[in-house]
């Protein structure tokens, strides 16, 4: 079996900033992706032809962003039996809530698993658990990346404790 990949797709160079931190972490967990710009409202024939070959080019996980109207995740999950994520990006006069209602929003038969407005890098941690449920060597990545997670809350508080000590009277 070829090694699981993850498909990123953003509605825009600009939601890269958004996405960096997703990038990121699937380097760091050693998560093999690409990453491409398409529109579900500019380029609807491109989107759904990525998203209907995703399968067979080797992706096991699509990561759609966008912001605004944010169609581009839905657009993708309804031409594809792969899990997909939306990553719903801060923007516009509603800054990044009617994304949030786009992506999470879909019908029946059309899921999309969704993250926090400007998530990027949950999408990330939640593509990993999803391939993680047939890759051991990942799930121990993730194990010790959320054991890492608990020692820096640890550290916090101990910064607050000494703050609290060292306050005057």
């Amino acid at each position: 079996m070829a090694e699981a990949k993850v498909l990123v797709v953003m509605g825009s160079d600009s939601d890269f900033p958004v996405m960096e931190g997703c990038f990121k972490l699937l380097k760091k967990f050693g998560i093999p992706f690409d990453a491409k710009v398409c529109s579900a409202h500019r380029t609807p024939e491109l989107a759904a032809s990525i998203a209907s070959s995703a399968k067979a080019d080797g992706y096991s996980v699509i990561i759609a962003a966008a912001g605004l109207a944010a169609h581009l995740a839905g657009v993708i999950a309804a031409h594809t039996v792969l899990p997909v994520i939306g990553v719903p990006c801060k923007g516009g006069a509603l800054h990044g809530v009617d994304a949030l209602y786009a992506v999470v929003q879909m019908p029946t038969g059309i899921p999309v698993a969704t993250v926090a407005i400007d998530g990027g890098s949950n999408a990330a941690i939640l593509a990993a658990q999803m391939l993680a449920l047939s890759d051991e060597a990942l799930s121990s990545k993730l194990v010790e990346y959320k054991a890492g997670l608990a020692a820096s809350v640890a550290d916090r508080d101990a910064r607050l404790q000494e703050k609290i000590a060292n306050l005057g009277e």
